[in-house]
């Protein structure tokens, strides 16, 4: 009685196992891809992997002109163009409604970093050029504050199947540099 207890027991543990392996909805290669992420420096928020966007606030004292000045100071310095801005909160306004704040987009492109992906991959066309975001919220006292904030490559990269080694490394690089970037901007930093 005893072995067939144990038997019964190691049965049920097995299929458990597997059922649980069949059901995950990220497969073993999914998941070496979900861990790739930029890396940031010590100091910055950690990346949450589940996410596209990073975050950053914006130190108090710096204005959006500074943050604006140091992304182009900082982009141009790197090797990026900056091929396009979009004034959201403006095009807000014109349609007679509060945006709540500066809402704007801008356009970063190093091509540089950003080659191997479009070559191995030119759907992650969809993607391009990277896309850091200026924009006022309410904080915890309800105030605007300032944030700056990307849709990181890495996150986006989990939109191609089987990508190379290569546009996973110059993803991770490409995010890497912004999310620096990003850091300094928020500081007024050139």
């Amino acid at each position: 009685m005893m072995y067939r207890t144990h038997f019964y027991t190691a049965a049920l543990v097995i299929v458990l196992m597997f059922s649980n392996t069949a059901c995950t909805s990220i497969k073993p290669a999914e998941a070496r891809l979900w861990s790739l992420t930029g890396k940031v420096r010590a100091g910055m928020p950690a990346i949450d992997p589940a996410t596209a966007i990073y975050e950053l606030p914006v130190n108090d004292g710096v204005s959006y002109q500074d943050v604006v000045d140091s992304l182009k100071s900082l982009s141009e310095g790197l090797n990026f163009v900056n091929p396009a801005n979009f004034p959201i909160g403006e095009h807000i306004k014109l349609r007679g409604i509060d945006p709540q704040g500066i809402k704007e987009v801008r356009s970063f492109c190093n091509l540089s970093m950003g080659t191997e992906i479009i070559l191995d991959h030119p759907e992650f066309l969809v993607f391009a050029p990277c896309r850091i975001a200026i924009y006022e919220k309410p904080d915890a006292n309800n105030k605007l504050k300032l944030f700056i904030a990307m849709d990181r490559p890495t996150f986006d990269l989990k939109s191609i199947k089987n990508p190379s080694e290569r546009a996973k490394k110059s993803a991770q690089e490409l995010e890497t540099v912004l999310l620096e970037i990003m850091d300094k901007a928020r500081k007024g930093d050139f």
